[in-house]
């Protein structure tokens, strides 16, 4: 039996030696690479904090000690060693494990988290409160990467940190890399530190020497050795961003050593006061194709796809039996990125930023085509859309493509710095409704109803790729204020692409099929959606007209006062919040307008309440966004009487 299959949960670790435990460490990484591998999930990541997941386990008594995982992709070990190591093979399928650390699975996940750069500040509330003497008291530890500490909120868990004194631990994990390599400053810090190993022993080695310097110079200096060290740190100490914030600090610490990660962390854990405990580890450690590719391989074994490994090496493809598969329709991703490549070599003015997200936004496409005219801040949204707003304000015509759910960490600076000032910068919000595996912190549900009440703002969002090309142009063309286009995740439809894109008027929608007795008005990826329903419908002999609002602010209010006179029942349909959503503002234009009794209004979109992960079919089945379901009930509605209507 191996050593893991003993281990049921932290507790099992204790009396375990050094070298067991790095035993334990490697078992839970071939776990990983052969589970992962088959059914697919953050992958390189994972490897890189087996050692640290059981050093901190075997140290602490969890979920007494509260460990703090970041993000939570890296905290496939911490799952394995706290109950689930045999739940593993369900992690981001529908009904089985989360993909990020939940508090509603395991008293073991202290936080819920899938956005980066929150677990200090976690951290700091957790141990202030049981200070106070309202919780339990015991040790507070924060795992926090590299990449999510370029996140601005990280740095102001830091200060609170330092400045209350709060006992708590922070270890830094520092492999370089988030999902992309890291950009900025503070990356080139941590390679001056992890490249530097000896920096500590350096620098005592020249304060000894420049006390025995000869003529009394060496006195002299020793008797101002208090400036003269603090000068000495400022150009040597690896840790001194962290020391000017009243936080010890401890590093640089082989993160694949058990032995000195509980050496470090156990010292660390004794001391009473914050301390950053800096380790150094390998992104896909384990694993060559990630740990020997550099760069380039870590960010592509960042999530391993499904079947992609096999035997412990990357699966070869199978070659197809004699006929090719057809070409499947192109990403959204990547008709965005061709779309601004096209854009920039248009209109000098264009510009792409990303957040730490090259790959998952396609702006990759255009920092290959065109690097001057690509920005990546890091993960750092709220900077990222002030950066916007400056480039903006001097004429240039930014396009700052943000995940939907990234882009609600921005808020703040869409109102304040972006609508306030109605300055033309474009959101291109990826990953908009269900995204699938990820999950309720990756559903890009909200982006609707958190735009649309802003003043300034315009909002659109296409049925297919040709709809998101002509849209980016019209965007682009737009010169009075923020716009914000919003597109779902994965295949596009597989319509042509236009060779020149006409741009579109804004608040100008589009009527599809016409029909009777029935309305059908599409938002996004709701329009294709609704076609689906009314093909149902249409074979249960009920025509049912089909229109693409494209515009979810400005409405195009002559439209849809039409759809309503022409018809009994207008069907709103999106791929996002019905509360404060598209069809909230259909809902908003008839009662304004007092056209509320000329039709019954029924709306179809996400409930209110987070939606679990799982294949984006499966998740749209269970709230019955689905051509099937929106066809039953509209049908049932139309086939009753009146009154039913009105109860829909």
């Amino acid at each position: 039996m191996s050593l893991l299959e003993k281990i049921d949960g932290p507790k099992d670790l204790r009396g375990f030696t050094d070298e067991q435990l790095q035993q334990v460490a490697q078992e839970v990484r071939e776990l990983i690479i052969d589970t992962i591998g088959e059914i697919g999930g953050h992958f390189g990541a994972n490897l890189g904090t087996c050692e640290l997941a059981v050093a901190l386990h075997s140290l602490l008594d969890s979920p007494r000690d509260k460990i703090l995982w970041d993000v939570g992709h890296q905290a496939y070990p911490h799952k394995i060693l706290t109950g689930r190591r045999d739940q593993l093979a369900t992690i981001r399928k529908y009904g089985g494990l989360a993909p990020f650390c939940s508090i509603f699975e395991s008293e073991h996940d202290i936080m819920g988290a899938g956005h980066a750069s929150t677990s200090v500040s976690y951290a700091v509330g957790i141990k202030e409160a049981m200070r106070r003497g309202l919780a339990p008291d015991g040790k507070v530890v924060a795992v926090i990467g590299d990449g999510a500490l370029t996140g601005g909120v990280a740095f102001e868990a830091l200060h609170n940190a330092g400045g209350m004194g709060v006992p708590i631990v922070i270890v830094l994990n520092d492999n370089g890399m988030s999902i992309a390599p890291n950009v900025g400053a503070l990356s080139k810090y941590f390679n001056r530190v992890r490249l530097n190993p000896k920096l500590h022993k350096a620098r005592e080695d020249v304060e000894e020497g420049l006390t025995r310097l000869p003529a009394g110079i060496g006195e002299r200096i020793e008797r101002v050795g208090p400036q003269v060290k603090e000068a000495l740190k400022a150009f040597w100490a690896p840790g001194l961003l962290f020391e000017e914030l009243d936080l010890a600090y401890v590093g640089v610490v082989d993160g694949h050593d058990v032995s000195q990660l509980r050496e470090a962390i156990g010292k660390a854990l004794d001391a009473d006061r914050p301390v950053v405990v800096h380790i150094k580890t390998v992104k896909g450690k384990g694993f060559p194709p990630a740990e020997e590719g550099g760069l380039e391989g870590m960010e592509k074994w960042h999530a391993a796809k499904p079947a992609s490994i096999k035997n412990g090496a990357p699966a070869t493809a199978s070659k197809p039996n004699g006929q090719r598969p057809a070409p499947a329709p192109p990403q959204y991703t990547t008709v965005f990125g061709n779309a601004m490549v096209e854009e920039c070599r248009r209109d000098k003015r264009v510009v792409g930023i990303t957040a730490a997200m090259n790959s998952g936004t396609g702006l990759n496409i255009l920092q290959k085509a065109m690097p001057d005219r690509y920005y990546d801040v890091g993960i750092a949204e709220q900077h990222a859309v002030l950066f916007a707003a400056g480039l903006a304000l001097q004429g240039l015509k930014p396009v700052a493509a943000i995940y939907s759910t990234f882009l609600q960490r921005a808020f703040d600076q869409i109102v304040h710095d972006v609508c306030l000032q109605k300055l033309n910068v474009v959101f291109a919000m990826d990953r908009a409704g269900l995204v699938g595996d990820d999950g309720p912190t990756h559903h890009g549900a909200f982006d609707i109803a958190y735009m649309r009440c802003l003043p300034n703002m315009t909002l659109m969002a296409p049925r297919d790729e040709a709809m998101l090309v002509r849209m980016l142009r019209t965007a682009l063309l737009y010169d009075d204020g923020p716009v914000g286009i919003r597109y779902p995740r994965g295949e596009a439809v597989g319509v042509p692409l236009p060779e020149q894109p006409e741009p579109i008027r804004i608040g100008q929608g589009e009527l599809l099929r016409e029909g009777e007795r029935v309305a059908f008005l599409g938002y996004g990826d709701g329009v294709n959606i609704a076609l689906g329903a009314a093909d149902l419908l249409a074979e249960r002999g009920l025509s049912a007209t089909v229109a693409d609002a494209r515009f979810a602010k400005p409405l195009d209010k002559a439209l849809i006062e039409q759809l309503v006179q022409d018809h009994e029942l207008v069907v709103t349909v999106e791929d996002g919040c019905l509360h404060g959503g598209f069809g909230s503002a259909v809902a908003e234009l008839l009662g304004d307008r007092q056209l509320a009794a000329e039709a019954w209004l029924m709306r179809f979109g996400i409930p209110d309440r987070y939606v679990t992960h799982g294949k984006p079919a499966l998740l749209r089945e269970e709230i019955g966004l689905t051509p099937k379901a929106i066809s039953e009930r509209v049908a049932d509605a139309v086939l009753e009487p009146r009154g039913a209507l009105q109860s829909a």
